[in-house]
């Protein structure tokens, strides 16, 4: 049917505004049919003659060849111009090919305009023709929603997709990695009995391996197979078989490899040590070693990789001794190892406390030509701090520069950490110094940001400057400087200015470091800043940098320091919310707080919900629960819970045996003590300082100074070396005593009997030990002092260099023993050796002026810590609290307990109870009535001499509506007043002319 002339096509192309101007062939006049040579315009002549005639279908499929085989964008558009103007339908055929021959001829956006004005818009309904084009035009514009939305459409229509967009629709997945939607596409297509290429199988096999979705690969093997008929090649063997070694199923993997060798093809030495990690990975050493055999066994010699990977493995399940034996197997083998493989063997030695092993081995890597690695030093630095030779540190460090080797911001972590604190940004600047200077070749000192460094002011300008010389130079480099930059700030508490910085670092093109944002993140969770992470994670995605477990656990470590449950429960929640699956470390943490503040049933909760998430628990989990256990006296569950962790086949550790023995014998159940101490030799672990210092401490808490030294003998006769923590216990065990000897308790047969067992176990001789090596009376408060000071001079004989916590102990010491101008000889000297005293020292000093009445001392110390920064917590406002009641200043107190408030503090109960007593001899009655209801309210109750007291008070001060309303509180908490209080109370009733309070009373 010819409808009347529309205005011409081609006009209406040339005057558009839309997409398809953008073409930029030059369009020409419509050949005319009176062209006798043109064979385009014969063919239109023909469409012409056939329309005269009637014959529209006919004239149509001619026009539709056409554009069919138009050479050019012009031709195609002049025949399209040329139906329109005789009337003739534009419908789902010329449509579909017109759109088909845009897109082959590169002009996609005119394609897709033609197909909104003139096919969606007008309403017509697309055939399959027209979407498959469409698809193809789509994914070309970049619109791959939209094409796989479209393609989807035409998958549900029951049309079959063309080839041709079956392969741009996976390919475009390919390239934009998105591996799953690509595998989505592949199943729905192998329906429809297409069949694809082999490098889209391969590529798929490939990359779905890779990134662990090995289910996925393995059914694409099978679609290859079904489709093509061929079987597997050498290369979809070594994908699958990698990615289910990295997924952690070595059945699977054992299966592909039997597979692999029934066709003829042999594992390399690249998929046997992949098998062995993933063994080794499972926790399976066995397997792995057996592995390793059957390796040599068919003949496939081990490279240093292969040796690395399964020392790693096993230097990482505790069995140190192994690796070293591999180890030396590379060097008869003659084959040297790399500066991984002398990395992992430092970082080992330099955990055990072994300096002068890891030094050795980091001094043989130089007759090797390597040069270690800045991991290396940073293990030998740590450790070093540790042991408290900070001298060998700067040694240490400066050799490390002279090496070449840059220090990175894991470097500075370290010795940021050992460094005085408010040094932080004077410690980055040296290190920026450092990285220009042996990074960038760049001499700082010939770079001038600033003449004073001094002030913060240009201490910051000098950084920045710094950055931008470094920024100009490395950007790689640049991205380690403004991480250590940030890291500093946020130390400092200064989270605005790291943000700042943050903005300014990715302003200049660098790509932060998740370390630099898990500083960020350490940083707001300290400041209680949440509002700031969300933003925070915003910034880390728009870098691809997805908030991973590292970041959570910093976030829920840094609750639980602070004993904020609620916020860890709530960052939890929000790893489920987001679907992270939340780690080992990061259940412990929380367990860790919930059994230090004694709250093991909500502990118990968390550690059945682990079970229920299918969390694969390790030995420390069950430790932290058996410690938590022990803590709250509940010695019973926590024997229980060993033996089930024996039954889930996790083998108990040598640090498994000590916890479980020491709770055992401080629960005076040493007969139980005694058999796992049995069953611990019997494993092949000997007691080791950690299982000495614990017990000999304990009986010194006790008071058993005789059984402890016999236990300190013990360890001498043994060969078993005294450790830094010993000393500290054994000062502290035994200073706490100088004010008075504790009473000895009695020990009946039995516990003798099992005393003597103990010893005789962890000695392993036929004999005891005799007499105790350190022969002293501990029979006097003088005797006890003298030995304190003893001890404390043979610390200093000894290899240690005293740490903070030893000198914290011989502090406290020598405060007990009423020595204190000697403490602070200790004081001054600890500063000299370059260590800071802390919040504990500060704390242990004010309480010892406490003590000597030296109020105005204490008080001094307490405001000196408030100027210097340091963290005023609960214990230092306790213990001045108590030493302002001590003193009789009452109205002190009391200004304290405020301050306190606007912390966020509360005295604790005995602080409560001396301010109770405090305010009662006063004769101030509304304070210590406020006292009451305050305790009241943080779930203490006062004790009975106290509370009787301060009701006698109200009552002979005649305020019986207070005296009521501390007899409810302590009715309601079942504590009663004795029956003299009763009496003042009910005659105080009468003599006031309140008799009808009396029935209250009584």
């Amino acid at each position: 049917m010819i409808k009347q002339r529309p205005t011409s096509y081609y006009f209406y192309f040339r005057t558009r505004k839309r997409a398809m101007v953008t073409c930029t062939v030059p369009l020409e006049t419509p050949p005319t049919p009176n062209s006798p040579n043109d064979h385009n315009s014969l063919r239109l002549s023909l469409a012409d003659d056939l329309l005269r005639r009637g014959r529209v279908s006919l004239a149509q499929q001619v026009i539709q060849r056409i554009i069919a085989h138009s050479p050019t964008v012009p031709d195609a558009i002049s025949a399209v111009d040329f139906a329109a103007g005789r009337g003739m339908e534009l419908g789902v055929g010329i449509y579909g090919v017109f759109i088909r021959r845009l897109i082959e001829l590169g002009q996609s956006k005119l394609a897709y305009a033609v197909y909104c004005d003139n096919v969606i818009a007008k309403g017509i309904d697309p055939d399959s023709s027209i979407i498959n084009s469409m698809v193809i035009c789509l994914v070309k514009l970049g619109k791959l929603e939209d094409a796989s939305i479209l393609f989807d459409k035409l998958i549900g229509s029951g049309f079959v997709p063309c080839h041709a967009a079956c392969m741009a629709v996976i390919r475009e997945f390919c390239v934009q990695e998105m591996l799953l939607d690509a595998f989505d596409c592949l199943v729905s297509i192998s329906k429809a009995k297409i069949q694809l290429g082999m490098r889209y199988y391969n590529f798929l096999i490939d990359g779905l391996s890779y990134k662990g979705h090995v289910r996925e690969a393995m059914k694409v093997l099978d679609i290859m197979h079904e489709r093509t008929g061929l079987l597997p090649t050498l290369h979809n063997y070594k994908s699958l078989f990698y990615g289910l070694c990295k997924k952690g199923w070595v059945v699977e993997a054992e299966s592909i490899g039997g597979e692999m060798e029934e066709r003829g093809f042999f594992l390399d030495k690249i998929m046997y040590t992949s098998l062995m990690n993933a063994y080794l990975k499972d926790k399976k050493i066995k397997m792995a070693v057996m592995v390793f055999l059957r390796m040599l066994k068919m003949g496939c010699e081990p490279d240093t990789f292969t040796y690395t990977a399964l020392i790693q493995g096993i230097v990482k399940m505790g069995y140190f001794n192994k690796g070293w034996i591999l180890y030396s197997q590379m060097n008869e083998s003659r084959m040297l190892p790399d500066a991984v493989t002398y990395h992992i063997l430092i970082s080992n030695y330099c955990k055990e406390g072994k300096i002068i092993c890891a030094t050795t081995l980091l001094n043989n890597m130089a007759c090797c030509n390597l040069i270690p690695s800045v991991h290396s030093y940073t293990a030998l630095m740590s450790a070093l701090y540790k042991d408290n030779r900070l001298t060998e540190v700067d040694e240490l460090y400066k050799s490390m520069l002279n090496h070449g080797v840059i220090p990175d911001h894991v470097l500075f972590l370290i010795l940021m950490k050992n460094s005085k604190r408010g040094n932080e940004l004077q410690l980055s600047l040296l290190m920026l110094q450092d990285i220009l200077k042996h990074g960038c070749g760049l001499n700082p000192t010939l770079l001038s940001g600033s003449t004073n460094i001094d002030p913060m002011i240009n201490l910051e300008q000098e950084i920045e400057f710094l950055l931008e010389k470094i920024i100009g130079s490395n950007l790689n480099l640049a991205n380690v400087a403004f991480g250590i930059y940030i890291t500093a700030l946020c130390e400092r508490g200064n989270l605005d200015a790291a943000l700042s910085c943050l903005r300014k670092m990715i302003d200049v093109g660098c790509s932060p470091l998740p370390f630099t944002f898990n500083s960020l993140v350490k940083c707001i969770c300290q400041d209680g800043c949440l509002e700031s992470f969300e933003p925070l994670v915003d910034i880390m995605q728009e870098w691809s940098i997805v908030p991973d477990l590292a970041t959570y656990l910093i976030m829920i470590n840094e609750y639980c320091k602070n004993k904020d449950l609620t916020s860890a429960f709530h960052v939890l929640d929000q790893m489920e919310e987001r679907g992270l699956k939340p780690s080992v470390s990061i259940y412990n943490s929380i367990l860790s707080c919930l059994s230090r503040k004694k709250r093991m049933s909500e502990a118990e909760t968390l550690f059945q919900r682990m079970l229920e998430a299918g969390v694969d628990l390790d030995a420390t989990v069950y430790m932290t629960m058996i410690n938590g256990y022990f803590k709250n006296g509940q010695a019973l569950e926590a024997h229980q819970l060993f033996e089930k962790m024996i039954k889930h086949d996790i083998q108990p550790c040598s640090y498994t045996y000590t916890v479980l023995i020491s709770g055992l014998v401080k629960s005076n159940m040493a007969g139980k003590g005694c058999k796992y101490l049995d069953r611990m030799l019997g494993d092949g672990f000997v007691p080791n300082v950690v299982l000495h210092t614990s017990l000999i401490y304990h009986f010194l808490r006790k008071g058993e100074f005789d059984f402890a030294f016999r236990l300190v003998d013990l360890m001498d006769r043994s060969q078993i070396e005294p450790d830094v923590v010993f000393y500290i216990a054994l000062v502290s065990g035994v200073s706490r005593y100088i004010d008075g000897v504790k009473k000895r308790c009695k020990i009946n047969r039995k516990s003798d009997r099992e005393r003597e067992m103990l010893l005789h176990l962890l000695f392993q001789r036929k004999f005891l030990p005799r007499e105790t090596i350190l022969r002293f009376s501990f029979d006097s408060s003088e005797h006890i002092k003298c030995f304190v000071l003893k001890l404390m001079h043979r610390i200093k004989e000894t290899k240690f260099m005293p740490n903070l916590s030893l000198y914290n102990s011989i502090i406290s010491g020598l405060c007990w023993a009423n020595r204190i101008e000697d403490a602070y000889n200790q004081f001054e000297l600890m500063q000299k050796e370059g260590i800071c005293p802390n919040e504990v020292t500060f704390t242990i000093l004010i309480e010892a002026h406490s003590r000597a009445g030296q109020i105005n001392q204490a008080i001094e110390l307490f405001n000196l810590m408030n100027a210097d920064g340091y963290k005023l917590d609960k214990v230092a406002y306790n213990t001045l609290l108590r030493g302002l009641c001590k003193a009789g200043k009452e109205l002190h107190a009391l200004s304290l307990v405020f301050a306190m408030r606007k912390r966020g503090f509360f005295p604790n109960k005995a602080s409560y109870e001396t301010l109770l007593r405090c305010f009662c001899a006063c004769y101030l009655s509304i304070p210590a009535f406020n006292i009451v209801e305050e305790m009241f309210a943080h779930n203490y109750v006062p004790r009975r001499y106290s509370a009787n007291w301060l009701l006698c008070i109200l009552c002979k001060e005649k305020k019986l509506n207070e005296a009521h309303k501390l007899l409810d509180m302590m009715h309601k908490r079942g504590n009663f007043p004795d029956a003299l209080t009763w009496r003042i109370l009910v005659q105080a009733s009468y003599l006031d002319n309140a008799p009808e309070m009396a029935p209250k009373f009584l």
